[in-house]
């Protein structure tokens, strides 16, 4: 009798959860049995075929350095187009954004050094504050200029040309892909085009 007992409390004691000895896999398990796998092949390979395992080493190696380098070579491109340089400005009143004639000579002066990506921004600028006067929107330094986009009362064309400037401009300015001077040239020649589909209020 007493041994039943004893029989039947070990194995309810057994049977709960806690000591369920079974191997769980979680959801990344393939990923740690193929880097198992690989390693084992490495080693293999190493004690086989050495001077083959020291061409794998170097190889990945060189492309790993070739990444990090790409990367911080990217980086550094965003960061330089979306900051402006320290002492850009230096020796010029500090422009605001109810200055446009003064947004499109800076545009310019970046543009005659080659630095179309901020130029754009400046004419951008100059776009903007245009569109203010005209009573098109409202500009303040907090909105983006994607925010611009819903807000900006200009007929159905202008809607188009204005919303192709803004994509512009973040794919040069913050996506830091390259624009040359038929770029910067299309961009303004656009901007100057927005201001006649202004809609009637």
């Amino acid at each position: 009798m007493a041994a039943d007992s004893v029989r039947r409390a070990v194995t309810e004691v057994f049977a709960r959860p806690e000591f369920r000895w079974v191997e769980r896999r979680h959801p990344l398990q393939w990923l740690q049995d193929a880097w198992e796998r690989l390693r084992i092949w490495l080693n293999r390979v190493g004690d086989t075929h050495p001077d083959l395992f020291n061409l794998i080493f170097w190889t990945a190696l060189v492309i790993l350095v070739a990444l990090l380098v790409h990367i911080g070579y990217t980086a550094w491109r965003v960061y330089r187009a979306s900051v402006a340089p320290a002492g850009a400005l230096a020796g010029a009143a500090p422009l605001t954004l109810t200055d446009a004639p003064a947004h499109r000579a800076r545009a310019a002066a970046l543009a005659a050094e080659g630095r179309y990506a901020e130029a754009l921004a400046h004419r951008f600028a100059a776009v903007l504050i245009d569109l203010e006067d005209a009573r098109a929107l409202t500009v303040h330094v907090s909105k983006t200029p994607a925010e611009y986009l819903g807000e900006a009362r200009l007929d159905a064309e202008g809607r188009e040309t204005f919303s192709q400037l803004v994509a512009r401009l973040y794919r040069h300015l913050f996506g830091a892909v390259p624009c040359d001077v038929s770029g910067y040239q299309a961009f303004g020649a656009a901007a100057d085009s927005v201001l006649r589909h202004v809609a009637a209020r």
